[in-house]
């Protein structure tokens, strides 16, 4: 719902407080020690781990992450049953977070209702008469979270980051790609097959005959692969111009004539539009046209379709068991699905965050973590700050603006000021899990709306909850954030040293800093705005040192004939490389006068690159792996180790990596710009 621009450091989780004692055996029993590191450093640093922790079938892929997530988890589970043991006041926080919890939990309910609870939206559907029809019912269906032929939503204005503006995007399609309508290589074909065989599936399941369920399907396919020929690819994307492309409202309705935008919006709750940002003109074209040309036979399908997918983890056993057959084994390779509980817990989190991260918070986050924490920010920007100050190909001038820019971050750690009010929002246990969904969901929109249409930009909102294992950099208000999540092991230790702690948290923070000078964060000033602070042969010099980074993991392949893509990773590959290089700046300042002692066998130097690569110890099956190289700005695990130390020059000196190591590139190969 939220077209929120943001940097996101990790996408995944993570433990608790140790000894040291225990961490050292850990870092030990973590490596696998018959491994070179100048061979794969991955392996050496983290095979124990990998091998302690198989996948199992839950899973797609398994890592320190996804370990801290489970342990986040359990704390989150005590909370949450606290809240749904009880006797709440209804209307209450605690009566909306157990009675939700509970409706996720009562599979005997849901599987006796089965489809019953979409039926009226099903029907409604199928009651078209006429295409002028569609739009009130678009409207209608995306207030209470049916996705449409098209996105929309309030977000910042990238030219002028103190003002909210309407903006309206490329949606409707149901893979995660563009590219998996369009690729032809044997595994794309297979998935394509795959999804024709689910979307059959999920029509009978909805009471649809199997020839009817066929047709259906081919309505879907048909709608679906136009749509994502229009579509920009998510490396394309990452051009925030290429999404930017603000009108008047008046102009937008002459270039999009067919579609009554005026009802649409009213229906929305917005009024009184001036201008719009018309993200990505050629998709939302192309979906007007659907409407306007397609049968209408053909759009009920694609309609009701859009219903189905969108409630398919609402209703019953069986649906929700064929949505993970095709979401979840097809597309990532997990075997099972998770427990109940957990995805019970993940749908109250997702829905009602803020009231389980105030107890959260309450319960697992000292103030003394928060203090450590922002001295640790402190100590990374006087770092960078070192690091700007020491490139030679960047002139005064960059500079100057650099450090204006760097002094100008807000730094969010822990939680939010203020806590989200879910007062409006009623849970109501005499409706089913499906019909309490829509109210939430019209709840979540209309509070979109209250707080951002015609409302400056509020600089003091969170995007991620407090419990959330994850940190990230918004551009349009230069802030980084770190939740109270990510600050437990392996990140964030407060029984270790400094170098275990620069080398895991001190990165992540770096990181998140480099962000906001990565190929597209350096495009906005110390203001938030879209806007050129460089000079044009800083510009060039910055370019031509990142294409190194793209040139190197281009060459990457992580499966037989499917390579890393640098394109779409490379922000994320600048910002580990800045991150490690800024960390171990501030490491080397924290520890200049008391130098750290050797240690179960391992200088300071080699603890820092041991802990950071510790942080992304992890197993993967090849179908998640596919699936994220097409879709995900981060480089899978592997290769924020394998492919990032080789341009770090103090990795080389503190494991004496030389050129006979595989992983040895030459000095003058390596990225170099922070």
């Amino acid at each position: 719902m939220k077209k929120v621009f943001i940097y996101t450091a990790l996408a995944l989780t993570f433990g608790a407080c140790t000894t040291q004692e225990s961490m050292e055996s850990r870092l030990l029993s973590n490596m696998d020690t018959t491994q070179n590191a100048g061979t794969d450093f991955f392996e050496y640093a983290t095979g124990g781990w990998r091998k302690a922790n198989p996948l199992t079938d839950e899973y797609a892929r398994y890592g320190q992450f996804d370990a801290l997530r489970e342990k986040s988890r359990e704390q989150l589970k005590e909370l949450v049953l606290e809240q749904a043991q009880k006797e709440s006041e209804f209307g209450s926080n605690a009566q909306k977070v157990g009675d939700l919890y509970n409706m996720v939990m009562d599979s005997t309910t849901r599987n006796a209702q089965g489809v019953a609870p979409v039926k009226p939206l099903m029907d409604e559907i199928a009651a078209i008469k006429d295409r002028k029809e569609i739009i009130p019912l678009m409207a209608k269906n995306y207030r209470e979270g049916i996705s449409g032929i098209f996105g929309t939503g309030i977000g910042t204005d990238i030219m002028n980051s103190n003002a909210n503006q309407l903006g309206l995007y490329q949606g409707g399609i149901s893979m995660p790609e563009k590219e998996y309508y369009s690729d032809n290589d044997e595994v794309s074909t297979n998935i394509r097959n795959s999804f024709r065989e689910h979307v059959k599936n999920m029509f009978v399941l909805h009471g649809f005959t199997a020839e009817e369920a066929e047709k259906n399907m081919e309505a879907v396919m048909e709608i679906e692969t136009r749509l994502a020929a229009k579509h920009l690819s998510r490396v394309e994307r990452r051009n925030p111009l290429n999404s930017y492309h603000k009108m008047s409202y008046a102009e937008m309705k002459k270039q999009i004539p067919s579609i009554d935008w005026d009802t649409f919006y009213s229906l929305l709750g917005i009024n009184g539009i001036e201008n719009i940002n018309l993200a990505h003109p050629e998709a939302v074209k192309e979906a007007a046209k659907i409407i306007d040309k397609m049968s209408l036979e053909k759009l009920i399908a694609y309609l009701q379709w859009r219903v189905i997918r969108s409630t398919s983890n609402e209703l019953s056993d069986a649906i929700e068991a064929e949505s993970f057959a095709f979401y979840g084994t097809v597309i990532s390779g997990k075997k099972v699905q998770q427990p109940r509980w957990k995805r019970a817990l993940d749908a109250v989190n997702g829905a009602l965050g803020d009231i389980i991260g105030e107890l959260y918070v309450e319960k697992h986050f000292p103030p003394a973590a928060k203090e450590r924490m922002t001295q640790l920010v402190k100590n990374l920007q006087v770092a960078l700050g070192q690091r700007i100050d020491a490139q030679e190909w960047m002139s005064d001038e960059t500079k100057k603006a650099a450090h204006e820019k760097l002094n100008t971050f807000t730094v969010k750690i822990g939680y939010p000021d203020t806590w989200e009010d879910y007062s409006k929002l009623i849970i109501d246990p005499a409706l089913s899990y499906a019909e309490n969904c829509r109210k939430m969901s019209v709840f979540g929109w209309d509070k979109h709306v209250e707080e951002k249409w015609g409302k400056p930009v509020d600089r003091e909102e969170w995007h991620m909850t407090p419990q959330t294992v994850n940190a990230y950099y918004n551009p349009t208000t230069n802030e980084i954030c770190f939740p109270a999540g990510i600050l437990q092991y392996p990140f964030f230790d407060m029984s270790e040293d400094d170098a275990f702690n620069y080398g895991a948290i001190g990165v992540v923070i770096g990181h998140e800093m480099t962000h906001g000078f990565d190929d597209q964060g350096r495009q906005f000033d110390k203001d938030g705005n879209f806007a050129n602070w460089w000079t044009e042969e800083d510009s060039k010099s910055f370019n031509e040192r990142t294409q190194v980074i793209i040139d190197f993991f281009n060459k990457i392949e992580v499966l037989p004939g499917l390579n890393a893509n640098g394109q779409l990773t490379v922000g994320e590959n600048i910002a580990d490389h800045g991150g490690l290089t800024i960390a171990m700046q501030a490491f080397k300042n924290a520890t200049a006068e008391n130098p750290l002692p050797v240690k179960d066998g391992f200088t300071p130097e080699q603890r820092f690159y041991l802990s950071y690569s510790n942080v992304w110890a992890g197993n993967i099956r090849d179908e998640e792996i596919r699936n994220l190289t097409k879709s995900d700005p981060h480089s899978l695990s592997r290769w924020r180790v394998n492919g990032t130390l080789p341009h770090i020059d103090d990795w080389y000196t503190a494991f004496g990596i030389t050129e006979n190591d595989p992983m040895f590139v030459p000095a003058e190969e390596r990225l170099n710009i922070w």
